[in-house]
């Protein structure tokens, strides 16, 4: 036997097990990874804060699916441009907890899952509000909307926000073509912030 054929025998052996051993460290890095995304992060991965956006199609607890072009992300909500059927869109906020679906075409998947590792993300102000701050906020402007109530699609309904209290709301309903103005209020609506499927402004 030569010694030369016995070492590139042995350094073949020793490169394989270190290959091997990349691609198990490299498999069990991206199962860590994996472990930890969340829905939002792939949601985010649509909105173009990491490139380029795209339409999303959510299923939500009222039983609508809708499209959606994602813009902002709150703590426990996104919000974006709702396209309608016929091409138009208006302005949306979706409480995370509303989804109960995302469908992707397959060719999306991949972008779905490439979410960047979060010590490389900065973080932003607007990542730790939650969706309360965003209603009084509405409620401040005084803002028209159409809440849609969840887990029953035909529960939708348009008014003013009153005020907004630690799990509930009160919407002041009126006809959008009115202003918020006593004698225009047909009756106030109370709603937890737990039955809010989608508000469309």
């Amino acid at each position: 036997m030569r010694w030369d054929s016995l070492f590139d025998d042995i350094e073949s052996q020793i490169e394989h097990e270190l290959h091997a051993e990349e691609l198990d460290r490299r498999a069990e890095d991206q199962r860590l990874r994996l472990g930890r995304l969340t829905l939002r992060d792939r949601l985010q991965t649509f909105s173009g804060r990491n490139g380029s956006r795209g339409e999303v199609v959510l299923e939500l607890v009222t039983g609508a699916t809708i499209i959606i072009l994602p813009q902002a992300f709150g703590r426990d909500w996104l919000s974006g441009d709702l396209i309608s059927r016929d091409g138009a869109s208006d302005a949306c906020v979706v409480p995370l907890g509303a989804i109960t679906g995302m469908l992707l075409p397959k060719e999306s998947l991949a972008r779905s899952l490439a979410v960047p590792d979060r010590d490389e993300q900065a973080p932003r102000l607007s990542d730790r509000i939650g969706l309360s701050f965003v209603l009084r906020d509405l409620c401040r402007r005084r803002v028209y909307l159409r809440l849609h109530e969840g887990r029953n699609a035909a529960a939708v309904h348009g008014g003013t926000l009153d005020r907004v209290a630690g799990d509930h709301v009160d919407l002041a309903v009126h006809e959008p073509d009115s202003p918020r103005r006593e004698r225009n209020v047909s009756h106030l609506r109370v709603v937890p912030l737990t039955a809010i499927g989608l508000i469309v402004l």
